[in-house]
């Protein structure tokens, strides 16, 4: 893959302890913020769907925890792949709340580094 640039984020699940959540977030947050309108152009085909987007994500809980089709989905164009490694953080938020789904006070913290290119 020739990696045209990298992409950072943070995603939290506050309450509910759902890594899925979080690394969606974390996915959003890295990719929400920009516009690539040079992009297409430099693809193979000139085709969007020729994009290539691969994610890698560090997760505090064991990875068979995150729907990687659901983190997946979250890319609007492109060939996604997800990898999923240790990292991330667990804290406290202090309460538990559970009409938000709480089972624990934990919040759960993903990062995500995501590389676009074909």
């Amino acid at each position: 893959m020739t990696v045209i640039f990298i992409e950072l984020g943070m995603g939290v699940d506050l309450h509910g302890q759902d890594a899925t959540v979080a690394a969606v977030r974390a996915c959003r947050d890295a990719i929400q913020e920009n516009s690539m309108p040079g992009l297409r152009s430099i693809l193979p085909g000139n085709d969007i769907n020729n994009m290539k987007v691969r994610v890698k994500l560090g997760v505090p809980v064991p990875a068979e925890q995150v729907d990687v089709e659901l983190v997946k989905k979250s890319f609007p164009y492109g060939q996604v792949s997800v990898e999923i490694v240790p990292g991330g953080l667990i804290c406290s938020s202090g309460v538990v709340l559970p009409d938000k789904g709480d089972k624990n006070d934990e919040v759960i913290i993903v990062n995500a580094a995501v590389e676009v290119g074909f």
